[in-house]
């Protein structure tokens, strides 16, 4: 994979891709964004949630200048939702170089949209049919675009939106570039790109499978301020002999490596922004042992090669499914067992159901590990490490004392005291990391049109998640130390409050205030 600067892309669309906390492209952004800068035509396979949004929201922001005043980008969407949540998106990736976007759906008034228009915004983001009514009102007009963006195509076509989708097109002008992306390739799809598309480049990702059964994986639902605590019990219910802790960003990274050494644990950080030195310095402790547990973001463990590591924690979930893969099979090699654990908070619960349809694996929930488990694990590891003393040599020179304290006291208290001294003290320090936006998968659900038959709806919901971008609102802010952990809501939900019907509007009608009947399941072959 390519990390962001690898593309050439200008500093202020650079600069708001790291401040949602991307460094490295998922597969599908890998091979689709070159492409999108090269103004060639594309066909891009990809399931919901590898990220494709960025995949031709980043080439788009890139390209267009600031001082264009028509609208040159028209990016065409199944539903309401899913205009709302691209139209997000490409707003967070153009924070910086300041384009003006704006979503164009049915159930919103009207007038409204057309004021808005006004502003001159020069990507447009719309559902079909009520991007007709603004083009039959000449609210809108296409003599300027230069790129065109079938987004979920496939599913555009199921709802019956093709005729739509022809006479639009057949309004922008022939020079342009024109991108599809979808998520199956049925024939009328083929044949719309056959009609639209010049000479395009082909681009699949085909999701990975997990192929690692001596991986152990499982997840704890806990809220984003929980975070924290639940992974200091973890870690001393499992005493892991290494341990690689997953971050999304190099922020959280510098936060939770911190935390960890307040808190006792011998861990260090690695991330994009560390020098070859520092990386390298940081490596060689991870190696020796010097420390134990090693906290990265997904660039950073790119090529670690890394013998030895019992445990990967995904304190945040990753955005896509292959770099969930790629995270933990960082345990578990040379036919060694592994151990890989993900927190997920209650509104990332579809994102990783989304992982295991795609990695066919089923994750086991698991419950947040209790003080007194904590407790145990940390005790059971000081037992051991006497049990491995007892073997080494030098053990002699100590009997002496260890007679005299025996003489004087009770064996069991005295060991019990040993235990307790080598175990040491849980360090009570306040932590306070900044809460991530949690990665909200896209969800599907069924749709029942005027004809009584069921079709499958389109994405539904905020943020996305995939790794593409912008997420959904963030948790609530981050909480203290210690064992007990704070109560924290899940924090306010961003997903959008339109209903799931269709946007409405047809040629020469407004849909102003109402669903209209959808148009009958297209009779081409699937």
């Amino acid at each position: 994979m390519k990390t962001f600067a690898e593309f050439g892309l200008e500093p202020k669309v650079l600069q708001a891709i790291t401040d949602l906390g991307f460094e490295e492209s998922t597969p599908i952004q890998s091979k689709s964004i070159p492409i999108a800068l090269n103004g060639t035509d594309m066909i891009g396979q990809a399931q919901t949630g590898t990220g494709k949004t960025a995949a031709f929201g980043i080439p788009l922001v890139n390209k267009i200048p600031v001082t264009e005043d028509r609208i040159v980008a028209l990016i065409m969407t199944p539903t309401r939702e899913l205009a709302i949540q691209v139209s997000e998106e490409i707003g967070k990736l153009t924070r910086y170089k300041g384009l003006r976007s704006l979503p164009i759906y049915g159930g919103q008034e009207i007038g409204r949209q057309i004021r808005a228009l006004k502003k001159r915004p020069q990507i447009i983001i719309g559902t079909p049919g009520r991007l007709l009514d603004h083009i039959n009102r000449k609210t809108i007009r296409l003599d300027d675009v230069q790129t065109v963006i079938l987004d979920e195509a496939d599913e555009m076509l199921d709802m019956g939106f093709m005729e739509d989708i022809t006479s639009i097109l057949s309004l922008v002008p022939e020079n342009r570039q024109t991108m599809l992306f979808s998520a199956t390739m049925p024939t009328n799809i083929r044949k719309l790109a056959d009609q639209f598309l010049k000479n395009p480049e082909h681009v699949s990702v085909i999701p990975t499978q997990v192929s690692a059964p001596t991986i152990d994986q499982a997840y704890i639902e806990v809220h984003e301020r929980q975070k924290f605590d639940a992974l200091s019990r973890l870690l001393d219910m499992e005493s892991p002999e290494l341990a690689i802790i997953f971050g999304r960003t190099k922020r959280r990274v510098d936060e939770l490596s911190e935390a960890l050494q307040k808190r006792g644990y011998s861990a260090d950080g690695l991330h994009g922004d560390l020098s070859q030195n520092q990386r390298d310095n940081v490596m060689r402790k991870f190696r020796d042992g010097s420390i134990d547990v090693l906290v990265a973001t997904d660039v950073a463990a790119r090529g670690l090669d890394v013998s030895g590591v019992t445990h990967v924690i995904n304190f945040d979930l990753p955005q896509d499914p292959e770099s969930y893969v790629h995270r933990i099979g960082r345990t578990g090699r040379a036919g060694k067992e592994g151990v890989a654990w993900s927190f997920v908070t209650p509104r990332e619960l579809d994102h990783m159901h989304f992982i295991e349809k795609v990695t066919r694996h089923k994750i086991a929930k698991k419950p947040l590990p209790s003080l007194a488990e904590a407790i145990e694990g940390k005790q059971r590891l000081t037992a051991e490490r006497i049990l491995d003393a007892l073997d080494s040599e030098g053990v002699n020179e100590f009997k002496a004392i260890a007679i005299q304290l025996l003489e004087q006291y009770d064996s069991v208290n005295l060991l019990a005291a040993a235990i307790k001294l080598i175990t040491g003290e849980k360090k009570d320090v306040s932590i306070e990391l900044t809460p991530e936006d949690p990665i909200r998968a896209k969800k599907r659900r069924p749709d029942v049109r005027s004809n009584g038959r069921r079709f499958s709806g389109g994405p539904f919901g905020g943020g996305s998640r995939s790794g593409s971008g912008p997420r959904g609102r963030g948790e609530s802010s981050g909480g203290r130390g210690g064992y007990g952990g704070n109560r924290s809501s899940s924090g306010s939900s961003s997903s959008s409050s339109y209903g799931r019907d269709r946007d409405g509007g047809s040629k020469g009608r407004s849909s102003e205030g109402r669903s209209e009947t959808r148009r009958p399941r297209p009779t081409s072959a699937e």
